[in-house]
């Protein structure tokens, strides 16, 4: 029996990009609309603002221990003294801004877009080279994305066509193969927007205007569901000592009364159980 309580009273414009770091017992989250990044201590139970600035769409913790912010048009190095930086400039032009990213096992980041248009958006990755590589476009708004625990699937969300797709994934070169679809939300269940994989090889999706997180196996079919008090949870992930909380960002919209919990960061147990997040490359 899953149970759903508030951690943060944050009331985010957009919170996104949950992340948690197992060796500061830290969790991270952005919101995007304010353009600012908070952690939220377990030893403590503090919050506390640790980046202001351009919008950061998302971000990967750092084998160094420092988070890379990927933000309109570059990616930045964010230290643990809350300075940014190097900076790597980094224009698409399909696409507005980054949007949810994630790291592989080799340091490399796929990173989403939101783009221009419909169709203009999409996934890029960036070497530890230095390099970077679009993957493909045909989305508005790329979202969540993750590896399979044995390495062999990666999964990705277009929240434009309310689909998941599963990917042939090679863990020495970075390469992605056999695109298909997996799942496609009905109108009622939400926008599918961000996920988390779990220990067991499925996976959660947070659900747009849908008030729940949706469990999927690995061929994407669904067995079950936790709801969410907030129209709109944005994404998740896996923390805490033992990896078995399942932390979930929201956002606020105009349609739900100030005193209500949306945009909060809410905090679930009885989820399953996940691991650690892959550490990015990028400027170590």
């Amino acid at each position: 029996m899953a149970t759903v309580a508030l951690l943060v009273p944050c009331h985010c414009a957009l919170g996104e990009n949950p992340l948690w770091d197992e060796t500061k017992r830290t969790f991270y989250w952005t919101d995007i609309e304010a353009g600012e990044v908070h952690a939220w201590s377990e030893a403590t139970g503090q919050t506390r603002r640790i980046y202001q600035g351009p919008k950061v769409g998302g971000f990967t913790l750092e084998a160094d221990g420092a988070l890379a912010l990927f933000r309109i048009d570059d990616i930045a190095h964010l230290g643990g003294d809350g300075q940014v930086g190097r900076t790597v400039k980094f224009k698409d032009e399909g696409s507005e801004r980054f949007n949810d990213v994630t790291a592989d096992p080799r340091g490399r980041v796929f990173a989403g877009t939101i783009g221009l248009n419909e169709t203009s958006g999409g996934v890029i990755r960036f070497d530890p080279d230095g390099s970077s590589r679009l993957l493909f476009r045909g989305t508005g708004v790329s979202n969540g994305m993750g590896f399979s625990p044995d390495l062999r699937t990666f999964y990705w969300t277009c929240s434009t066509t309310n689909r998941i797709f599963a990917f042939d994934y090679d863990v020495e070169s970075g390469e992605i193969s056999r695109q298909r679809v997996i799942h496609q939300a009905s109108p009622d269940a939400g926008i599918p927007d961000g996920l988390c994989l779990d220990t067991a090889g499925g996976f959660w999706s947070a659900r747009w205007d849908g008030s729940r997180i949706i469990h999927h196996q690995p061929d994407g079919s669904v067995d079950r569901e936790i709801a969410i008090p907030t129209l709109r949870p944005t994404s998740c992930c896996f923390g805490g000592v033992k990896f078995d909380q399942l932390f979930v960002t929201s956002a606020r919209g105009s349609e739900e009364p100030p005193e209500s919990p949306a945009g909060g960061v809410f905090r679930v147990t009885g989820a399953g159980q996940g691991q650690a997040v892959r550490r990015s490359k990028l400027f170590c």
